[in-house]
């Protein structure tokens, strides 16, 4: 048994920089077509000339591949029309990071102030730039993508020409909040398909499934379930793949990030597979975000074939997803 999956795109993805990305580029270039690379390198990626030489060492990454990096800025209110409208034809979208909630966002917005956003926010309407978000408040971990919902109807609401990606979504909440502004979409991780907060500490701490959002309720991971397997056009796949060091995870402070660019597709297979829905898989992992993003990527195909496939116990000092188990589906 075989599927075949066309130019399969991970709308969400962490590359990091120098030496890590010299390791996992190529991990996700073997499979995927393309990816959204997130811009929350040190410093983030703010200018023309940061966006060109971080795209540069990529591409030199992945040359043995077929593969597109579709490039995003690190979100600042500073930007004006004429400065986003310089970089129309190298970014996909903008994404914008509450300062300190996860990874490398100190930089990120510290009030969401709807009139100090509305210059840029506004240009970006007017050119056609999605706006990503990484949607959660500094309140209680659990409770801190509901208490962003507001946030996003709010901007849903006063600029509808925006297109907002509602990213790494993880509860009920978002996945009904999705639905409810024509210009919401989201985004979908594998882990959150996979696991919920049990899984990460429900017994012993596993620390490599450590993750901002943190993983939710059962009740949670169905919801999301729900829109990805029935692949709704609102939603699509977004791995938010976040390679951290091994030293990084198993650590006093565990660094916030799950590892899935190498597995993704087989994982997802075998998921899709076991709901009855591989008719849905394509959709899922590319045909809704090249609508949404409106992209069109080369073509690629990616094979896949009921054979084990047993997971490797880290690519170089990186522990992925799922390390050791052994899944049904490998890319051929």
């Amino acid at each position: 048994m075989q599927l075949q999956l066309t130019s399969p795109l991970d709308m969400h993805l962490h590359l990091r920089q120098e030496g890590m990305l010299q390791n996992v580029a190529p991990l996700s270039s073997k499979s995927f077509n393309g990816a959204l690379i997130m811009p929350n390198t040190l410093p983030p990626i703010t200018t023309k000339e940061m966006l060109l030489a971080y795209k540069k060492e990529i591409l030199e990454a992945t040359k043995e591949d077929n593969f597109t990096p579709y490039m995003t800025l690190f979100f600042n209110s500073s930007y004006d029309y004429d400065f986003l409208k310089s970089l129309k034809n190298e970014i996909v979208a903008i994404k914008l990071y509450p300062a300190g909630i996860t990874t490398n966002s100190e930089g990120g917005v510290a009030a969401f102030d709807i009139e100090q956003l509305r210059p840029t926010l506004e240009a970006m309407s007017k050119l056609d730039i999605p706006l990503c978000i990484h949607g959660e408040s500094n309140g209680f971990v659990m409770d801190r993508e509901a208490e962003f919902i507001p946030i996003y109807k709010q901007l849903a609401t006063a600029f509808p020409k925006l297109k907002i990606i509602m990213e790494h979504i993880t509860t009920a909440a978002s996945a009904k909040a999705v639905l409810e502004h024509k210009n919401l979409y989201a985004t979908i991780t594998l882990h959150h398909l996979y696991i919920t907060l049990d899984d990460l500490a429900g017994g012993m701490l596993q620390p490599h499934l450590f993750c901002k959002p943190i993983a939710k309720r059962p009740e949670d991971r169905e919801a999301l379930l729900n829109l990805a397997l029935n692949a709704h056009p609102k939603v699509m796949f977004g791995s938010d793949s976040a390679p951290h060091p091994k030293s990084a995870k198993e650590a006093p402070g565990c660094a916030a990030g799950v590892f899935t660019a190498p597995i993704a597709l087989q994982a997802l297979t075998e998921l899709f597979e076991k709901h009855n829905k591989l008719e849905n898989l394509q959709a899922f992992v590319s045909d809704n975000a090249q609508k949404i993003y409106k992209i069109f990527p080369p073509k690629k195909e990616v094979v896949l074939v009921k054979k084990e496939y047993t997971v490797p116990s880290s690519y170089g000092d990186v522990v992925p997803f799922l390390a050791n188990q052994t899944l049904h589906w490998s890319i051929q």
